[in-house]
C-alpha cells in the first residue's frame, strides 16, 4: 500500500470511526464465514470476499445473489451475524487502535459499524478495546453502506455538521459511505488504498489527535 508520505494535518469537530478493518481486525473470522457461505451457495470465495468488506451482510447478499429475495437475504444475513458473533478466534486490535480512542476522550467521536450491538459489542471486547459512547449500528440505519445514513447519523448524534467530521475507514464501501455524507476520509491499511480517500494510513500508529484552544479537532497523519 501507499500510505500518505508527507506529514498532514487535518481539522475537524468530529470523528466517525467504522470497526472492523478500522479499530479491529477480524479478517480471519469474516473470511471463515463468508468462504464457507460461498461454497454453500456455489460461489467463488475470491470473488465474495471482494465485496463483503464494509456492508451490512444482507447488502453483500444482495449483490452476489441478486436473483434472491430480500427477506431470504435479511433471514441469511441473522444467520451469518449469529456465526460471526460465536467466533472471535485471531480477533484483534489494528495496531494502535488503544492509544487512538484513549486520546480521544475529549474529542466528539462515535462508532459507525455495519455490525449489529452483539457483534460490534463482542468483537470491541475481544480486541480490548473500549466501545465508544455514541455508536451507530447495523440496527441504527435502513441502508447499508456505501449509502452515508451512518455516518449523517452520526454526526447528527454528536450535534456536528457533515462537513465538519473525519471519517475513519478501511473499505470501499465506508469510504463511498464517507465521501457521500460529504465528509473527509482517512483510509486504514491496505484496502483503503485502492479508493482514493483523503489520506491513508498503514494502521492507527501513524495517527495523531489533538484539541485545540479553539475547540477544533487536529489529526496529524504521517
Amino acid at each position: 500500500m501507499t500510505a500518505t508520505a508527507v506529514p498532514t494535518v487535518l481539522t475537524a469537530r468530529a470523528l466517525l470511526l467504522d470497526m472492523d478493518g478500522t479499530l479491529v481486525n477480524s479478517d480471519v473470522v469474516v473470511e471463515r464465514c463468508w468462504r464457507r457461505w460461498a461454497e454453500r451457495h456455489g460461489l467463488d470465495g475470491d470473488e465474495v470476499m471482494k465485496v463483503v468488506h464494509g456492508r451490512q451482510g444482507y447488502a453483500s447478499m444482495a449483490l452476489l445473489l441478486p436473483d434472491r429475495p430480500m427477506a431470504q437475504n435479511h433471514a441469511d444475513n441473522a444467520r451469518m451475524l449469529a456465526e460471526e458473533t460465536a467466533d472471535m478466534d485471531g480477533v484483534v486490535a489494528i495496531p494502535g487502535a488503544q492509544a487512538f480512542l484513549a486520546s480521544l476522550a475529549k474529542v466528539p467521536h462515535a462508532l459507525v459499524t455495519s455490525a449489529d450491538v452483539a457483534l460490534s459489542t463482542a468483537r470491541m471486547a475481544a480486541a480490548g478495546l473500549a466501545l465508544p459512547e455514541v455508536r451507530i449500528t447495523a440496527e441504527s440505519v435502513g441502508a447499508s453502506k456505501p449509502d452515508p445514513e451512518g455516518f449523517l447519523k452520526g454526526a447528527a448524534e454528536l450535534g456536528v455538521e457533515p462537513s465538519e467530521c473525519i471519517v475513519f475507514e478501511d473499505s470501499g464501501a465506508g469510504i463511498t459511505a464517507g465521501r457521500a455524507a460529504g465528509m473527509q476520509v482517512v483510509g486504514v491499511g491496505p484496502r483503503a488504498d485502492f479508493h482514493e480517500p483523503d489520506v491513508v494510513v498503514r494502521d492507527l500508529t501513524q495517527v495523531r489527535v489533538e484539541v485545540g484552544a479553539d475547540g477544533k479537532v487536529r489529526v496529524y497523519v504521517g
